[in-house]
């Protein structure tokens, strides 16, 4: 890894487009967006200084379409601070921005950056995060009320081992809660508290927390995210404006008396800072979440020593839970969920496309995650035409056994019919993540090859919409004999079928 600073100390910023509408509700502009963050700088600054940073770009504004700018414009100045961060799973690094001046923070603003997500370590540190991060979002039926009863919960049990955390509302409709380290803790240890923590918050609360990630799983719950303790991962920066709604509100600190109080008066009013408000409280309060910056505290020497032994016993993922309620494995043939070790969410992993004949043929999209296939179902299957657009529709997990599986599934039984292994390879996540709900793809199959986006556009109660498009350039068509051909045993639909064996099993 390496970092880049400017030789000469000219920093000229040029405006564009100032009185362009970013938030059509309040009429809140572009001019606006960089007035805030100017006039938010000394306060901002200090939690961005010496961190890479990933930008939420939004050209024309919230109503318009949004994309993560993690690579420096080829077109920055030479003066921006930038450092080098080694891909994870492929030769080469990615330049990320360091937002280490007004100038700095003034530039992306006028990018359209809304959002700013710095890392949870600073450049020279890459190893250890300066604090533990827990992100509590609220599934549908839940809401903010929700997640501050999850936050006490969590605050309860930190309080007991002796830890401070730091509540700030998210500007979203969640919350997060930091709690500082800012020692030589590594992303392990933190990553594994925070899972620790989720997990047990999960059994003691069923009806209330979930800690798998699985859309399916969060109706009426918070979902405590702690995969944002990733050497990989970025949270949005405090004092960030953000982009969910149709006026601007910021990820402002709060105190536990004032989440207290909401849930005394049933009101949340005073939890959604507009930039204006944020910077007059700003003013009166000054930065409360300034601790975060220099508290040192440590993990539990005793909970240190069980998580480097936790991490290799092995467990199924509880985001199988939905796929083993779904189904009678007396029944189906179909793989039930088996014991992994943990592991985290990669870059990289394997893919496969199942062609699947149940009331209706429909084509199973399923990527390998964090031990697990996270899984859409696509009624027309990925298209090979670039600019293409095709629904998918998220359902849950399913357990790793289920990317060679093919045959046939009993009537009755759930997804009753034949499953044929259409394609089947590898796969590289080039940008975004799934937490995001925005993953651009490159695909190395039997049958397809090259370049996919897929991110979502609604969350249903049952079913989470996205969109798979096909970029870059076209990929090769599949012809109507390869469309019936299983990848794995080059059997057809109706010699699955006919044969009725419960899996392809290779030599």
């Amino acid at each position: 890894m390496a970092s880049r600073k400017a030789a000469a100390p000219a920093r000229e910023v040029k405006f564009t487009n100032p009185d362009k509408v970013f938030f059509p509700k309040t009429g809140f502009t572009k001019g606006d967006l960089v007035q805030y963050y100017l006039n938010v700088a000394p306060y901002l600054l200090p939690h961005l200084r010496e961190r890479a940073v990933t930008l939420i770009r939004y050209p024309d504004g919230v109503g318009g379409e949004r994309f993560y700018e993690k690579n420096a414009p080829k077109f920055a100045p030479g003066w921006l601070q930038t450092h080098d961060v080694a891909r994870r799973h492929s030769a080469g690094t990615t330049r990320f921005i360091v937002i280490d001046d007004a100038a700095a923070l003034a530039w992306c603003a006028n990018l359209a950056a809304l959002e700013l997500h710095p890392f949870l370590h600073r450049t020279g540190d890459p190893l250890h995060p300066t604090h533990v991060a827990f992100d509590l979002d609220p599934g549908e039926g839940a809401d903010l009320f929700t997640c501050i009863r999850v936050a006490f919960l969590l605050k309860a049990v930190t309080d007991k081992l002796g830890l401070t955390l730091f509540p700030k509302v998210s500007g979203s409709k969640g919350l997060q809660l930091y709690l500082p380290l800012n020692n030589k803790t590594s992303y392990a240890a933190a990553s594994a508290f925070a899972k620790a923590g989720a997990e047990a918050l999960a059994r003691q609360q069923p009806q209330l927390v979930v800690s798998a990630m699985s859309k399916a799983l969060r109706k009426d719950k918070v979902m405590i995210d702690w995969s944002q303790n990733s050497p990989s991962k970025t949270t949005v920066a405090v004092y960030s404006i953000r982009g969910k709604r149709d006026e601007p509100f910021v990820s402002m600190p709060v105190t536990w008396a004032e989440l207290t109080k909401a849930t005394r008066t049933k009101k949340t009013a005073n939890l959604f800072f507009s930039p204006a408000e944020a910077l007059k409280r700003l003013k009166k309060d000054g930065d409360l979440f300034a601790p975060v910056l220099k508290l040192k505290q440590r993990l539990p020497a005793a909970f240190a020593a069980a998580v480097a032994g936790a991490q290799d016993v092995a467990a199924e993922p509880a985001s199988l839970e939905a796929y083993r309620a779904k189904r009678n494995f007396a029944k189906t043939r179909e793989p039930a969920p088996d014991k992994i070790r943990a592991q985290p969410v990669a870059s990289t992993g394997r893919f496969v496309i199942q062609k699947h004949a149940a009331s209706r043929l429909h084509y199973d999209f399923r990527l390998e995650m964090g031990g697990v296939l996270k899984s859409w179902a696509v009624p027309k299957g990925l298209s090979t035409e670039k600019g293409v657009k095709r629904a998918a529709f998220e359902v849950e997990d399913h357990p790793l056994g289920y990317l060679r599986f093919e045959g046939t599934i009993p009537k009755g039984q759930y997804g009753g019919g034949t499953v044929m292994v259409w394609d089947i390879g590898t796969y590289t996540l080039t940008a975004g993540s799934y937490e995001s709900a925005d993953l651009k793809l490159e695909l190395k199959g039997s049958k397809l090859k090259g370049a996919w986006h897929l991110f979502r556009i609604r969350t249903d109660e049952k079913k989470p919409v996205w969109l798979i498009i096909k970029s870059g350039a076209s990929a090769v068509p599949i012809s109507a004999r390869r469309d019936d051909s299983s990848a794995l045993s080059r059997r057809s639909m109706a010699r699955i079928a006919k044969e009725n064996t419960a899996q392809w099993r290779s030599r």
